[in-house]
């Protein structure tokens, strides 16, 4: 294996996309799957895995990640959901890792969530806390970590992560102390992805790309794959899609000598 190939992908829980009413388009999942299937990545990185149910409710097992499981049938996987909360509003959650290659020490971490008060439906409510997942994976002898986040949109509450940078800060702590090959993957929700960029520099990762959007919501780069010294990227692209209101970023990489 000269190269391996990566996936990022909020799904949105399967939830097409429609110009003409995007908050009311039926789910798809039969379509979700035949875009990751269609990209043959070695691995992939989901948000949005599961449709938040009322009060809150996490089902078991996770209808869409059993169901896309059973459909990458050569892929070795993990899932979490955020930590339960009735406060959960009716949008995408669940992680999800899926690699070719099999999985080991994975685990989630809870990232807290401010209490931000919005206003959703006519009602005043406080944001429920976010996730980050992570694994282990060989590849070509090389042993891979992999993250994969989906952090709090403060700019759709009328305030920005700028201002509130926990769940960063959080991330980059857990980037700092790793020395060997390491992917962090995810929809960050940054409208202002310099600072985020800036953030994780610091770290020592980079982002593939910066230039081409990845919500049609909104023209800002949200989704992004982020590598350190260990790793080269030798192409990437982001692909448009019908299956989520996220399009797909697909990035190759490369292991570098230590």
């Amino acid at each position: 294996m000269s190269t391996f190939k990566v996936l990022q992908f909020n799904m949105q829980f399967g939830q097409i996309w429609d110009d003409a009413d995007p908050d009311n388009a039926p789910a798809n999942l039969e379509l979700t799957i035949s875009e990751i299937l269609d990209q043959d990545a070695d691995i992939v990185l989901l948000q949005e895995v599961e449709h938040a149910k009322p009060g809150g409710v996490q089902l078991d097992p996770p209808p869409n990640y059993t169901r896309l499981k059973a459909a990458l049938g050569g892929y070795h996987s993990y899932f979490s959901y955020p930590k339960a909360d009735p406060r959960e509003l009716p949008f995408g959650i669940g992680l999800a890792i899926f690699s070719k290659t099999p999985l080991h020490d994975a685990f989630h971490y809870n990232l807290p969530s401010p209490p931000i008060v919005f206003e959703f439906e006519g009602e005043e409510k406080t944001p429920t806390d976010r996730l980050l997942i992570g694994a282990k994976t060989t590849l070509a002898g090389h042993e891979l970590q992999l993250f994969n986040t989906h952090l709090l949109a403060y700019f759709m509450l009328n305030s920005s992560s700028e201002d509130h940078i926990e769940q960063r800060r959080l991330i980059a702590r857990q980037l700092h102390c790793l020395d060997g090959p390491v992917l962090l993957g995810g929809d960050f929700n940054v409208s202002n992805h310099n600072s985020l960029i800036q953030q994780f520099a610091e770290a020592g990762y980079q982002t593939v790309q910066t230039e081409k959007i990845t919500w049609r919501r909104r023209p800002y780069v949200l989704d992004h794959i982020f590598y350190n010294r260990y790793l080269h990227p030798v192409r990437y692209a982001v692909k448009p899609t019908m299956a989520s209101d996220h399009h797909m970023l697909i990035a190759e990489f490369e292991f570098m000598a230590k």
